[in-house]
């Protein structure tokens, strides 16, 4: 009863917010179109060209059973650090190149097709959901700071804040009996034999259980891969008019009070209270904010690696409708966000402090908070985004494998001696 009380209270509020949003794109049409507009260019030049290749080569690789033979041969990389199945280091090594929601996408596809449990995927999101190099390196660092030795420093902050989520969230779940029956029925962690004929013979075994002709199965990879990415742009487009319409009616002033209050007791500059606020709710327009207010650099470095680790409501909407089909729930994945801004901010404070891009604190011109998110992706063309991006998934999958490789060794050697003792 209080239950369902509760479900009723929050659809009121829901039709609220929506007739208020929708009044409110009436009051403010022009503000609303530009902001779609600004929203649909995004969509066209980055997230199209960035990610629709990954959807198509991740659900042809899938269907042949080519990521379950990589998984075999990842398996004595993830497991001992992550707890998780060798197939994560395939989300892992997609995120890194092509950066949200793509792992989200990917560990979907495995808990629908019973490659991993649902604790495991919840371990898997709480660190595959990482930036991809191009976007720091590039439209942050170069395109809103106008630095790039500042690259460096927010990539490294956030990818060794992503591998500390990871670590801690290897005990996430771990006796859960549900999860525990199914690792092991899979009988993943016991599995012997030589790990080249294992991985082949998995992969057999997988595209057999698909079964779809490979014509079929490229075109069912190009319309989900379609779909997928214009649900994407949905919610890239709705965030970008949502926080216009709160700029503009001043009711983003309003909500941020408590956290320009928690700033004036640190001794924060006030000016980056709007961009906390963007940033919470979209990552583009949050970092492309925080990098034009003229606050001391250290401060806007550490808000910008937290927006980036925390990736905002709009990403987080994003992974919440791609997981619908699944039972991997929202909560251990809001936790690992929290988790990961907080220590990716951390981080680059530390990082700035120990003298790792101070040079960069010279000549850097301001840009417009509208048009800095695009100074520097807006000049890269779709095949040159596309390459990029599947350069650096080859090259991240083969140094996940080389790893791996090297775990397997030590293990044989015993030179380590704590493989899978975690599940």
């Amino acid at each position: 009863m209080v239950k369902e009380k509760k479900g009723r209270v929050f659809t009121v509020i829901l039709a609220t917010m929506a007739v208020i949003f929708t009044l409110a794109l009436v009051v403010y049409p022009k503000a609303g179109y530009e902001a779609g507009m600004e929203g649909l260019k995004v969509c066209w030049e980055i997230i199209i060209p960035s990610l629709l290749p990954f959807f198509i080569v991740s659900e042809l690789l899938l269907g042949l059973g080519v990521v379950r033979g990589f998984g075999v041969l990842l398996e004595p990389l993830m497991r001992p650090l992550f707890s998780v199945p060798g197939v994560g280091a395939f989300a892992l090594s997609m995120g890194l190149a092509a950066g949200y929601p793509m792992d989200a996408v990917i560990t979907a596809r495995f808990r629908e097709t019973n490659q991993c449990t649902r604790i495991e995927g919840e371990r898997l999101l709480a660190f595959t959901n990482t930036a991809d190099p191009l976007f720091m390196f590039g439209a942050v660092a170069v395109g809103m700071f106008k630095s790039p030795a500042l690259g460096g420093l927010l990539a490294l902050a956030h990818y060794i804040s992503s591998f500390l989520v990871g670590v801690a969230f290897k005990f996430w779940g771990r006796k859960d009996p549900t999860h525990l029956k199914e690792v092991q029925e899979r009988g993943e962690i016991r599995a012997k034999g030589n790990i080249l004929v294992r991985a082949f013979h998995e992969m057999l075994a997988a595209r057999e259980q698909d079964g779809r002709p490979f014509g079929k199965l490229l075109g069912n990879a190009v319309s989900e891969s379609v779909q997928t990415i214009l649900m994407i742009s949905g919610f890239i487009v709705f965030f970008a008019v949502l926080i216009e319409i709160l700029h503009i009616s001043g009711i983003m002033a309003v909500i941020g009070w408590p956290v320009a209050l928690i700033y004036h007791v640190f001794h924060i500059h006030g000016g980056l209270v709007g961009p906390t606020l963007a940033g919470a709710l979209e990552l583009d327009i949050g970092s492309a904010q925080a990098a034009a207010v003229h606050a001391p650099l250290l401060q806007r470095l550490a808000l910008v690696s937290g927006i980036i680790a925390w990736s905002g409501l709009s990403v987080h909407a994003q992974v919440a409708s791609v997981l619908t089909n699944t039972d991997i729930r929202m909560k251990p994945y809001f936790i690992a966000r929290f988790l990961h801004a907080f220590l990716a901010a951390l981080i680059t404070v530390v990082l700035y402090l120990s003298g790792m891009g101070r040079e960069a604190a010279r000549a850097m011109a301001p840009l417009t908070e509208r048009t800095a998110v695009m100074t520097a992706e807006g000049t890269h063309s779709f095949w040159q985004i596309a390459s990029s991006g599947l350069s650096l998934w080859l090259i991240g999958l083969v140094v996940l494998l080389a790893c791996s490789f090297v775990f397997a060794m030590a293990k044989r050697l015993r030179i380590i001696r704590f493989y899978a003792r975690i599940k």
